[in-house]
């Protein structure tokens, strides 16, 4: 008791003063704080997690499969005391709706006329992008869209080259040149425990490395109705992201945007030949290797944040 008076004694005199500096910590530590959030886009609530200053340079964070915006919660734990950070869940991933089929039909393009239709309404226009996996033809969709918005792009593991997709892209490719159910049930394993499990943990320096809790949220979200066959028909689509490649690589080429290389070098999706593809269209590219699987953050993020935060000070010069 004799401790909590003391402290209000020395407190009292500061409100009653007018300083201003207990203000400033409670304001700055609010700002910090990440925001679990949703927005209504064309009929669909997107959830998102938004960190950091406004007026601060922004990044916007686009997570893979399978997961959601989880996939970005250090960088934006870390990174929130310099920059804005917004890392939305797609329709039908994290903790946004998952419409019915007949209500929205689950291809990459519309994943990310919802994405950009997001940051519209948030009236985000000028932003770097950190792109992996499905972030990535998510990204590129939006950057050929408006490469006048994009001041840099971070790459962990997000591909765009043909030389680029891995040896794990067999059985998806066998879909994609007939799809049946024979080569729809080939590819259901990706959506089981142990499959998931593999996703995360496959190419890592050591299992133990990375959280569980990941795979097992993930699992949750696929064990949903219907995910099955919203995902199928998401790696079915994934060829037209293929077919796209030489219209990215020709912004890229055009635009020379500064472009950040965070990539895990084991991952059997995107492996380290497709972080090398960049070489042949952008110029100038802070261009780093991890010994590590395919969400590369879960094992070396004590390492590519700091990268990343060195990176965007760099480019804001």
């Amino acid at each position: 008791m004799k401790n909590l008076i003391l402290y209000a004694l020395a407190i009292v005199p500061l409100f009653m003063s007018g300083a201003t500096s207990f203000d400033t910590e409670i304001s700055n530590e609010n700002t910090n704080t990440i925001k679990y959030r949703t927005l209504e886009v064309n009929g669909v609530n997107i959830a998102y997690r938004e960190a950091g200053n406004p007026e601060n340079q922004t990044i916007v964070l686009l997570h893979g499969f399978p997961t959601s915006s989880h996939q970005y919660r250090k960088v934006l734990n870390e990174l929130s005391d310099e920059f804005h950070l917004i890392a939305p869940d797609y329709p039908a991933f994290g903790n946004s709706d998952f419409p019915d089929t007949d209500e929205f039909e689950y291809t990459f393009d519309n994943l990310a006329a919802i994405i950009d239709a997001f940051l519209e309404k948030k009236n985000i226009t000028s932003y770097a992008l950190m792109i992996q996996d499905y972030g990535a033809p998510i990204g590129f969709r939006i950057a050929t869209a408006h490469p006048e918005r994009i001041t840099a792009i971070i790459n962990q593991n997000g591909n765009a080259y043909e030389e680029g997709l891995g040896a794990a892209w067999k059985e998806t490719k066998s879909m994609w040149a007939n799809r049946n159910k024979q080569t729809e049930e080939a590819l259901l394993h990706a959506f089981s425990l142990d499959g998931l499990k593999w996703q995360y943990t496959h190419g890592t320096r050591d299992p133990e490395n990375v959280n569980p809790d990941t795979w097992n949220l993930d699992y949750l979200k696929m064990s949903r109705p219907n995910a099955h066959a919203v995902n199928l028909d998401l790696f079915y689509d994934y060829r037209n992201n293929v077919k796209l490649y030489p219209k990215w690589q020709q912004y890229l080429r055009d635009n020379q945007p500064p472009l950040l290389i965070v990539w895990g070098k084991n991952d059997a999706f995107f492996p380290e030949s497709g972080a090398i593809a960049f070489k042949k269209d952008v110029k100038n590219i802070d261009y780093n290797i991890y010994d590590t699987g395919h969400f590369a953050l879960e094992e070396d993020a004590d390492k590519i944040i700091p990268k990343m935060r060195s990176f965007l000070r760099e480019i804001k010069k």
